[in-house]
């Protein structure tokens, strides 16, 4: 979700303690735009409401957490699918927004929302199901999984149910034209203006290729293969020890000629469908309709040539970043046919600081 107040400068330079990275990220909630964004965002809310109802069986009559409640859509889906009890669980003042909106839906005798975060706040009993929308950009920059894991072992019973309950994430190699196009531009100058720029394509390159995640859509005539998942986690078992480092190996194989100067990553999760044989999915991928998550896009800094059947084979690594936890580092180490191994890591520049975008 997308968190349109701009971090401290500061924070890039020096590790921001606990409070302070908490403190940026729940203000970053208590704007209106974010939450318009998240709920504008058809795939997203569609997908929760469809899940929460193809599940209503579990929740008719029991007790329902939803972590990170923002205005309290999915609590009252849950009410609205015959939950007895939901805890709206909010630790920004948007929380005062979602009482009154409770209210205007005449759900304030099941549906109570609590000021605080999911690891501070007492509960009255134990909770028969979970929901919670804690993806990230990348799935895990800035989430709120973490909360979400510890409201499962403080909260939920024995067997209880967690929508969305499973996580897989999915690299490919891309070609992005439109970079190619900008670095070519210093050499255009020229022919148009009589100056000759040329000897700005190495600082272009620089600045174009850089570190940074950059969020973008990719548009999937651009991904040059089959897309290769390089990890998943199930939510109902993944620990936060294991979240300090997501990641394995892929493999895959470039559809036709083109120049690899960048890798995709994108994210699915799953609910358990009792209703059918397949479990619901929302994608973020490029050949799925366009969510607000976008893609991560990861540029290269030496593109590669493929043809047909080029492989392309590596690993990735995702870990908190030692500046703020919440914020993701994703380590890249990958060959591409014959041409020597490369590697790179690359972090979300402070300007998208999301808040769980």
């Amino acid at each position: 979700h997308l968190n349109m107040c701009k971090m401290s400068r500061a924070g890039k330079k020096r590790k921001l303690d606990k409070s302070r990275q908490d403190r940026l990220y729940f203000d970053s909630y208590s704007d209106v735009t974010i939450h318009e964004e998240m709920l504008a965002d058809h795939v997203r809310t569609n997908a929760y409401r469809t899940a929460i109802f193809r599940n209503s069986d579990s929740i008719r009559g029991k007790v329902v957490l939803d972590v990170g409640a923002g205005t309290g859509v999915l609590s009252i889906f849950c009410a609205q699918a015959g939950a007895r009890k939901v805890f709206a669980v909010e630790a920004c003042s948007i929380a005062e927004q979602a009482e009154k909106i409770v209210k205007q839906n005449k759900m304030e005798d099941r549906v109570e929302v609590i000021r605080g975060t999911v690891e501070t706040v007492e509960l009255p009993e134990q909770v028969d199901v979970i929901v919670s929308e804690w993806m990230g950009y990348a799935l895990l920059h800035e989430s709120m999984l973490n909360s979400v894991l510890y409201a499962r072992d403080r909260w939920l019973k024995p067997g209880g149910l967690i929508l969305p309950n499973r996580a897989e994430l999915f690299i490919a190699p891309v070609s992005d034209p439109v970079v190619e196009d900008r670095l070519y531009f210093w050499y255009n100058v020229k022919d148009q203006y009589g100056v000759d720029m040329s000897c700005m394509a190495d600082f272009a390159q620089k600045c174009v290729r850089n570190s940074d995640i950059a969020v973008n859509t990719v548009a999937g005539e651009d991904v040059l293969s089959h897309p290769a998942r390089f990890a998943e986690l199930d939510l109902r078992s993944v620990t936060v020890e294991e979240l300090r480092s997501v990641g394995g190996a892929f493999r895959c194989e470039s559809f036709g000629s083109a120049a690899v100067n960048a890798f995709c990553v994108y994210f699915t999760v799953s609910f358990p469908c009792p209703d059918g044989p397949h479990a619901l999915v929302l994608s973020t991928s490029p050949f799925q309709p366009e969510t607000h998550w976008k893609q991560a896009v990861l540029y290269v800094d030496r593109p590669e040539e493929v043809v047909q059947d080029t492989p392309v084979s590596g690993e990735v690594r995702m870990y908190p970043s030692e500046d703020s936890a919440r914020h993701v580092c994703v380590h890249v180490d990958f060959s591409i046919g014959n041409h020597k191994r490369q590697s790179k890591t690359f972090s979300i520049p402070d300007w998208t600081s999301d808040a769980h975008i």
